[in-house]
């Protein structure tokens, strides 16, 4: 059969898609992207806050069209939407035949194939290095999933309630996947977890990650590699876990660690604890221990109880801090959330200014990092084609995650023209509020023969359909 996925959120969710796609190309069926085409179409979802939760639907009904104007004849959604409501898709969304929770990614060959497969009752899966999987990232980064669940008692989180709690991964089984897709041409692997920090913690491991990330520093490959985590939690970030990233080179220097507010008040709220005075000094530590190091946090605004006084503790923090990167949430107000019960609602305005308060803020310190950055040289992950122009080429920098730290764009280079994949110096020459311009320069980097000449994504299984025209959510 023809299978075609959409992978809805985050990384986590997208490996949980590669990883049914890789069962079903494994038992001989086709991936393909044009919906249209496929018999059977999957929608892996996610519904974190209400916005993900209206494009869940929205592409559950986009989709859902093709069994009418197309050959679909079969409708399945998986993710976390399923684990929130599942009855409710049943009764509100007929046309969806199957339903696929985080815990149940081994049913999806079945339940595309037509047979018996009842849902499973455990909560604990986790895929391994055995497990058939193909990525949908382009050939030159992947994920590696190293944790699954979370044990966090955050109040406006309700991933606890779907993905279980936390279960680490084997570290031999992480040391393997990583060592054959560095075998496959992947030049930067991302591990990702609901908290990477706590790897290991599960299996009586101390310090699991450090220990892990020089395991994976130590695999030897033909070309220069990057390894960077996500997700640190604050209070796990040991020194050890420091000393490991300051002290090889393919350990990008990089930390990716969601403080979520500054102020103690609306911490203690959150159920997180610190204030932004704790922070600061593990920032100094941090910047002290790793040399260059970028920063990247993330803050939700309007938490319940928040007032102006927290939000100007937060504003202030943030000029103190001074982070690389930095992302800001409206509050959700969840109603299987801890925080749904808690008083002090924040109005719709109040959030929306807030809001747009902090990301004026944090641009005036983004432009100025960068303009400090002109005339520098940096190595450099070379992505492709600019997803703006054609005239322009694009890569991004170690202190640049995937898809969330925007790009550096490369307007001129001497020597050889780019290739996909490549990791090259950069002679940076022109900065703006988030992204950097610059030269790339000659280099002894010998991109392998995979990568030379694309201009797709050869794996590329996502579909991509039009963006649905909005719709009202259904009663879910």
């Amino acid at each position: 059969m023809k299978i075609g996925f959409v992978s809805l959120g985050c990384p986590k969710n997208l490996v949980d898609s590669e990883v049914m796609m890789g069962q079903l190309v494994s038992r001989g069926h086709e991936l393909t992207p044009h919906p249209d085409q496929a018999d059977v179409l999957v929608v892996n979802t996610c519904s974190f806050i209400d916005p993900a939760k209206q494009e869940s639907v929205d592409t559950i009904l986009e989709m859902a069209a093709y069994k009418k104007i197309g050959r679909a004849k079969k409708l399945i959604v998986a993710g976390c939407l399923v684990e929130r409501y599942r009855g409710d898709i049943r009764t509100d969304i007929p046309e969806v035949d199957a339903l696929i929770g985080t815990n149940e990614l081994d049913r999806i060959a079945a339940l595309c194939e037509g047979w018996d497969a009842p849902p499973q009752e455990t909560r604990d899966y986790l895929y391994h290095d055995l497990t058939p999987r193909v990525l949908a990232t382009p050939g030159h980064y992947a994920y590696i999933k190293i944790a699954e669940g979370c044990d966090h008692p955050c109040t406006f989180c309700v991933i606890p309630q779907y993905r279980g709690k936390f279960r680490s991964r084997r570290f031999e089984s992480v040391i393997a996947e990583a060592t054959r897709l560095f075998q496959q041409g992947v030049r930067e692997i991302n591990l990702i977890g609901q908290d990477t920090t706590c790897f290991g913690e599960d299996l009586g491991l101390h310090d699991g990650l450090a220990h892990l990330l020089a395991r994976l520093a130590q695999i030897e490959t033909p070309q220069e590699k990057w390894i960077r985590f996500l997700y640190a939690y604050p209070n796990k970030v040991t020194q050890r876990l420091l000393d490991t990233i300051a002290e090889h080179p393919a350990l990008v220097k990089y930390i990716d660690m969601p403080l979520q507010h500054a102020s103690a008040a609306v911490l203690k709220r959150m159920r997180r604890g610190a204030s932004g005075n704790i922070f600061l000094k593990l920032i100094e530590r941090i910047r002290r221990t790793i040399p260059g190091v970028a920063l990247r946090t993330s803050f939700i605004v309007g938490f319940p109880g928040e007032t102006d006084r927290d939000f100007e503790e937060l504003c202030d923090f943030v000029k103190a801090a001074r982070f690389d990167r930095l992302g800001v949430f409206s509050y959700s107000d969840e109603d299987t959330s801890g925080s749904y019960h808690l008083d002090g609602k924040v109005g719709a305005r109040a959030i929306y200014d807030r809001k747009r308060h902090l990301m004026a803020l944090q641009r005036k310190i983004s432009r100025a990092r960068n303009r400090a950055l002109v005339g520098t040289e940096v190595p450099i992950l070379v992505s492709g084609l600019s997803t703006e122009t054609d005239l322009l080429w694009e890569g991004r920098m170690p202190t640049q995650s995937p898809e969330i730290d925007g790009v550096t764009l490369i307007n001129d280079y001497e020597g050889a023209p780019p290739q996909r994949g490549q990791i090259r110096r950069l002679r940076i020459t022109e900065a703006h509020d988030y992204d950097v311009v610059g030269t790339l320069l000659p280099g002894s980097d010998r991109a392998r023969e995979w990568a030379s000449g694309q201009t797709g994504d050869p794996k590329l299984v996502q579909i991509t359909a039009p963006p649905p025209a909005p719709r009202p959510l259904p009663p879910l």
